[in-house]
């Protein structure tokens, strides 16, 4: 197993990315090289205070950075030699099987796409995160990758979804649904409604529409939206989870008897915490190209990155990219000479 790091992106320095990558490799030892791509000496001096001497380890230099504020399409026009790029390309060329990134998403979007290529029949490659719920988790697709979308982009966002539900978060028949502004067959839009009937005619399990409260309820295990209205409910989400955990800790701080009773029941506040911490599932997936590329936050701690390489290493045991290019030929086979006029209305399940 090959891993490429992209050392220089993110919020934090490479510090943190060489800790994350030092606790990644002791955690697995099937890692057979990790290539960290950036500023040689810069790297080498941060292994060195790190102690970390894994032979595994390879440097590779790359001159350039880019940066949060750089715009997307920089990362192949003008800054060819970043550490993103070069990271990507490592993939492309058979020298790494995935690559982790916490640099500028468009960017990483963009040289993913342009360096690895689509898998056949893929459309757009779409991000997947995983969000927890009230008894286990669910996945939203797409987060950000595709703010304009098309009802075939939707299916193959849900195909690619419902893979990553069954092979890595154990779901044998991952539940799909369709974010919209009700159940009622006559929610939503033309996207929607569209989508929906694609994915009537695959083997999904499609539940139909599923609204905003129906996310933390365990009723769906993989949630589609197009890019702009998933980026919106990630980073709502993520604030509301941030939001909820210093309400707790300030009522249950607030008098004497409540710290009493808050110690009491200190082991559960721990375990929501956990729960809830994103750093606990270490990164997103871009899915649908010819590699694995991984997208951690831009202000990932090493414990973040620790869980981005099992993340890495758990996408390439359940080949995931294989299982995208094989249903989404089946799907595209089905669709074939499908006309949406002949379908009717959708039918959302009871």
């Amino acid at each position: 197993m090959r891993i490429a790091v992209d050392a220089m992106g993110g919020d934090l320095g490479c510090g943190v990315v060489i800790e994350g990558v030092k606790l990644g490799l002791e955690a697995h030892p099937g890692i057979a090289e990790l290539h960290l791509v950036g500023d040689q000496q810069e790297i080498e001096a941060t292994l060195a205070r790190a102690h970390c001497r894994d032979a595994r380890v390879k440097v590779v230099h790359a001159s350039e950075v880019l940066t949060m504020e750089d715009k997307p399409l920089d990362a192949v026009r003008k800054k060819k030699d970043c550490s993103m790029v070069r990271a990507i390309e490592l993939v492309r060329d058979g020298k790494a099987e995935v690559v982790i990134s916490r640099g500028n998403t468009g960017g990483l979007v963009a040289a993913a796409t342009l360096r690895l290529r689509r898998l056949e029949g893929v459309d757009r490659p779409a991000i997947a995160t995983v969000i927890p719920a009230d008894c286990s988790e669910f996945v939203l697709i797409d987060a950000g990758a595709n703010p304009e979308c098309k009802p075939l982009h939707l299916l193959q966002f849900a195909i690619m979804g419902s893979i990553y539900s069954r092979e890595l978060l154990g779901h044998s028949k991952p539940r799909v649904g369709i974010l919209s502004n009700g159940t009622e067959e006559t929610k939503g839009n033309e996207l929607t409604r569209d989508a929906a009937r694609f994915c009537q005619l695959t083997d999904l399990n499609f539940i139909g529409y599923v609204e905003g409260h129906d996310l933390f309820s365990d009723r769906v295990d993989v949630v589609v939206a197009d890019g702009f209205i998933g980026n919106i409910v990630l980073k709502t989400c993520e604030s509301m989870g941030k939001a909820i955990l210093r309400l707790l800790k300030r009522e249950l701080t607030a008098t004497p008897l409540r710290k009493f009773g808050a110690t009491l029941a200190r082991g559960g506040f721990q375990n929501i915490k956990r729960r809830m911490d994103p750093e606990a599932y270490g990164g997103a997936p871009l899915l649908g190209l010819n590699g694995t590329v991984i997208k951690a936050h831009g202000g990932a701690s090493a414990k973040a990155i620790l869980n981005a390489i099992r993340v890495a290493t758990e996408s390439i045991q359940h080949k995931i990219c294989e299982s995208i290019r094989r249903e989404i030929a089946q799907a595209n086979e089905r669709l074939a000479g499908a006309s949406l006029s002949n379908l009717g209305p959708v039918a959302i399940p009871a």
